[in-house]
């Protein structure tokens, strides 16, 4: 009996050091989780901030482009009204000449210059 017991103590000793073992094993990969956790959170966090700046820039860059469009029909709409006002300057000078010219050849331009 004595073997017997010798050799059922010898299993009790390898099962308790088997469950230790695993109990190592749970501990570390509850330390090894607890890491994956922690950076998780940290990932999630700078994640929010990033979308929060994102989205800062994104309306900051959308009012550029609201701004810039009116800067567009703006300098459009000058630049139409400017070449009005070139033609009728062009215009102008036109019948201005034709005036003048009309008015060299008149009799009573003639007679006054003397």
């Amino acid at each position: 009996m004595t073997q017997q017991g010798a050799v059922l103590q010898g299993y009790n000793n390898e099962l308790v050091k088997c469950i230790e073992d695993l109990c190592m094993q749970k501990e570390e990969l509850n330390k090894q989780i607890r890491q994956a956790e922690e950076e998780k959170n940290k990932l999630q966090h700078e994640i929010q901030v990033l979308s929060e700046q994102l989205e800062c820039v994104c309306e900051n860059l959308a009012q550029k482009v609201a701004s810039r469009n009116e800067l567009d029909k703006i300098l459009a709409e000058t630049e139409a009204a400017y070449m009005k006002i070139l033609d009728s300057s062009r215009t102008l000078l036109n019948v201005l000449k034709k005036e003048v010219g009309s008015l060299k050849h008149s009799p009573d331009l003639k007679t006054n210059v003397t």
